[in-house]
Formats: C-alpha cells, sequence, structure tokens
C-alpha cells in the first residue's frame, strides 16, 4: 500500500474541513431559514426538520445528514479505496457537524421577499465549499450516490440520474414549503453545481487547437518558435481522398489563440482549424500535476 506525504493529508484536511466550513454557512445563512431546500441530503433534511418543527420537535438538519449517510456509506465501501472512503467520512461528519454547530452563532442574511438573492449567494457560498471538499479527491456523500446506483441499475447517464434524484427532493419540498420556494431552491442547486464545477476545474482558459493543412510544417515552426508553444504532428489519412494528411496538435492560452490563427491565416487560408476549450492541462508551459 502507497504511504500518503503527510502534506497530501494536511492539505486534504484543510480542504474538507475549510470548504465543510463555507458549506455549512452557506446553507444557514441562505438557505435553510427559508425552506430553500436545494436537493441533495441537506434539502431532504431541510424539509424533514420543517415538518418536525411544525409537530412540535426539532430535527437539526447536520444530524439527519449524517444518519443519511451512514446509511449512504455502505455502498461506497465496496469501492476499496481507503483514502477515498477516509476524505468522504470527513466531508459527511464535517459538513453535518458544522452544519448544526453554527447555527446558534451565524446571522441569517436577506429575507422572504428576496429568495432570489439568498437562493444565488446560497448556491455561491455552498458550491464553493462543495468544490473545495471535491479538490481533496473527497465527497460529502448524498444523492449522488444513489444516483450513481440508479445510473447503474436504470443504464441512464449518471448527470440525469443526479438531476432526477436531486429533482424529486426539489419537487416534495413544494409540498412542504412553496412552488415558489422550490423553484428557487432549483435556482441555488444550479448555481452550485456551475460554482463547484468551476472550483474543481479552475477557470478553463487553455485551447486545444487542430490544424489540418498542407503548410503544415511551415505552420509548426511559427507555433514552435513565435508563439515558443509546444507541437506535435499526429498522422492522419483523409477518408475520402485516400491520401495522408498530418495534423498538428498543440495546447495554448486563451490570448494565445488569435495568433495562432494570424499564423495559420498567414501561412494557409485553407487550412481547416479546430480549436476547443480543455478543462486542464499539466506539464511543461502550464501547472504542475500533483497528487
Amino acid at each position: 500500500m502507497t504511504r500518503v506525504p503527510w502534506r497530501t493529508v494536511v492539505r486534504d484536511a484543510t480542504l474538507i474541513v475549510g470548504g465543510s466550513l463555507l458549506f455549512a454557512i452557506g446553507v444557514d445563512c441562505f438557505e435553510i431559514p427559508y425552506g430553500l431546500a436545494a436537493g441533495g441530503v441537506t434539502g431532504l433534511a431541510t424539509v424533514f426538520s420543517a415538518i418536525a418543527e411544525r409537530m412540535g420537535f426539532a430535527l437539526p438538519v447536520g444530524m439527519q445528514t449524517i444518519v443519511m449517510n451512514v446509511l449512504l456509506m455502505a455502498l461506497v465501501v465496496r469501492s476499496g479505496d481507503r483514502g477515498y472512503i477516509a476524505r468522504t467520512v470527513g466531508g459527511i461528519l464535517a459538513c453535518g457537524i458544522l452544519t448544526d454547530a453554527l447555527v446558534p452563532v451565524l446571522p441569517v442574511f436577506g429575507s422572504e421577499k428576496d429568495l432570489l438573492l439568498c437562493a444565488i449567494a446560497g448556491g455561491v457560498v455552498t458550491g464553493i465549499g462543495l468544490g473545495l471538499v471535491f479538490r481533496s479527491g473527497g465527497n460529502t456523500g448524498g444523492t449522488d450516490i444513489v444516483a450513481q446506483v440508479l445510473a447503474r441499475r436504470t443504464a441512464m447517464p449518471v448527470g440525469v440520474a443526479v438531476i432526477i434524484v436531486d429533482g424529486v427532493i426539489i419537487a416534495f419540498s413544494a409540498t412542504v414549503f412553496s412552488v415558489e420556494q422550490a423553484l428557487y431552491a432549483a435556482v441555488a442547486m444550479f448555481i452550485s453545481g456551475k460554482v463547484i464545477d468551476a472550483v474543481v476545474d479552475g477557470p478553463r482558459s487553455e485551447r486545444a487547437a487542430y490544424i489540418i493543412s498542407v503548410e503544415h510544417e511551415r505552420i509548426a515552426n511559427e507555433i514552435l518558435y513565435t508563439l515558443n508553444r509546444g507541437c506535435t504532428e499526429l498522422q492522419a489519412r483523409g477518408v475520402w481522398s485516400g491520401n495522408a494528411r498530418p495534423v498538428l496538435f498543440c495546447v495554448l492560452g486563451r490570448s494565445e489563440s488569435v495568433r495562432l490563427k494570424q499564423i495559420v491565416a498567414a501561412c494557409d487560408p485553407e487550412a481547416i482549424v479546430v480549436i476547443s476549450e480543455v478543462h486542464e492541462v499539466f506539464g511543461e508551459g502550464f501547472k504542475q500535476i500533483d497528487g
């Protein structure tokens, strides 16, 4: 078994605790007080907490999420990845404990007249928090596990399964709160998902370019010595013509893609250029990959 460096352990623990703290602030300050059950076990726990309050007893949201996730963890344990299991358990406990512990000390922002602002703020803050937890390589449990099981048994895409599971929870919340609150909860969930992607993937500033041209040697030379970027020649063949067509591949920064198009236009205006956005790029000239 590979031993994990202590610096990695400290970094992951910091991300988990810090992310869980932000998540707790987001739900305690902006979502739970206004009945915004934005999907996940936290949203389901928010609904159950409101029902319990109407019946005259308290049912803390954080405690509920821990209990629910303990039941779901049986599905995660099967993965056999001890590091992932440890980080996930840490995320579940940190989020659940902090969600309840911070209720007495955190102020409640916004008002029932500003549900849209509460949904936006809650989605942004919880998204940043969950994104930091995910960057550690862990998870916070929840309905993602249920969605993965549903996807395996029904052959539907995982993303669709997540939408269905969270959609059911939000629809259920409308029966306890209101349709308006459920719609704003959906807004919060959507924003949170987008923010999570931005935190996990980082700003997508790199571009991958594929260039097909009879002047491939000249263009490659310009990329190497004018843009100072690496360039790889891929061997390809035109299906219709049957002729060999070398394809140049390179990864550039956002601003450099404009210069690349100018270079190609000057060398061969008839060239085929495909430029796509990439999530992350590691290696020489870009950021260093780490564990």
